[in-house]
């Protein structure tokens, strides 16, 4: 990782010449946690118009400037794998965001079940953490980061093209592996229950769904952030994105 310029998220469009104004905060990280200043490389990105090596022109204590040079990565198609999650606490629920970030997830919508734990949701400190894993894995995009929604409602609006892979806890599904590989290439999605596990009225209106392939996730009891961790990876591993290797 030495030798490379720091990663950068923006919303400011990139262009060869454009100016990027940075924010407090990212003028704060830039200056005082990573001890950079005027000249510095920066590699700003987002997903709509890829990374860019940009050049730090002012930095100060109220923001700063950079300049864009000359394009690094050109954007590319992600995969379409929605994560949708019962509410968990907050430490845990952070770095579910992170993780799932990290491991590709293009939308994250927490949602309300019978069993769940109402929690406060801050989006703000959520989506920080989702630009930090972004910058740290080299992903170009954000993740969408939805409010919280009853999982019946979700359901009742459900878009019928997108595969729903649910993990159900009471090892009912089969292995999570096997209902992957035979998933058709598309857009998908994967729903992890909450600490308690699915009610069953939950599940059995989750069985009704054509849509719907419930998994199981192997012979242990995995708390909801390791459950949906594992069922990235594994939805990743076969069907997703990992078959892709890292240009840089």
């Amino acid at each position: 990782m030495s030798g490379r310029p720091t990663r950068l998220y923006v919303t400011a469009p990139l262009a060869p010449g454009a100016w990027v104004e940075l924010s407090t905060g990212q003028a704060h990280r830039l200056r005082a946690v990573l001890r950079l200043s005027t000249g510095a490389a920066i590699a700003a990105f987002n997903d709509a118009d890829g990374e860019w090596l940009c050049r730090i022109v002012e930095l100060g204590k109220n923001g700063g400037r950079m300049v864009v040079e000359l394009r690094l990565r050109s954007a590319g198609v992600e995969p379409d794998l929605w994560l949708l999650f019962a509410l968990i606490k907050r430490a845990r629920l952070d770095w579910l965001v992170e993780k799932a970030t990290e491991l590709g997830a293009s939308a994250l919508m927490p949602l309300w079940t019978a069993r769940t734990q109402a929690e406060r949701l801050n989006l703000e400190r959520l989506r920080a953490h989702a630009v930090s894993a972004v910058e740290q894995s080299e992903r170009l995009s954000v993740p969408e980061l939805h409010l919280p929604e009853m999982l019946d409602r979700v359901l009742a609006a459900w878009p019928t093209e997108r595969q729903l892979v649910v993990c159900d806890e009471t090892g009912a599904g089969e292995p999570i592996g096997t209902a992957v590989a035979r998933l058709s290439r598309g857009p998908a999605a994967l729903l992890i229950g909450p600490e308690g596990g699915f009610d069953q009225t939950e599940l059995d209106a989750l069985g009704k769904l054509s849509f719907v392939s419930r998994v199981a996730l192997g012979p242990r009891v995995l708390r909801a952030e390791t459950a949906a961790v594992a069922a990235l990876a594994v939805f990743q591993a076969i069907a997703g994105d990992w078959a892709v290797k890292r240009t840089r």
